[in-house]
């Protein structure tokens, strides 16, 4: 599982976004030699990383996150869901794919997303 941040480039995050750019290219790789045996590898969704685990007592729903199309921070279990799917029968042949579980915070662009302060940005 990695971020948003594989294919989002943003100032001052060249390590972190190679690592997680790194882990993109060898999910692909992966997902590429094992193919002719029936082997999918993918199952890398990737979630806004303000969806913790363990909030089974928290709602999403309550929170503001500006900067996030769907205006809410990520419930972990909405990746968790993603990843079953991918576990299972129904994802046979999904292979090497990268699936957003982010609120479409990836659409918005490169340095959109966190830093955001208010919705100002697309609400009239």
């Amino acid at each position: 599982m990695t971020s948003v941040h594989e294919h989002q480039p943003r100032v001052g995050a060249a390590p972190y976004r190679a690592a997680k750019g790194g882990l993109g290219l060898l999910t692909q790789v992966m997902a590429l030699e094992p193919a002719e045996y029936g082997i999918t590898v993918d199952g890398r969704p990737r979630r806004d990383r303000h969806a913790d685990a363990g909030q089974e007592d928290s709602d999403p729903r309550t929170e503001s996150r500006p900067g996030v199309p769907r205006g809410r921070p990520g419930d972990a279990r909405e990746a968790v869901s993603v990843i079953a799917f991918l576990a299972g029968p129904d994802a046979s042949y999904v292979t090497g794919a990268s699936w957003a579980v982010d609120g479409g915070m990836l659409r918005m662009g490169p340095m959109a997303g966190s830093h955001l302060g208010s919705d100002d940005w697309w609400r009239p």
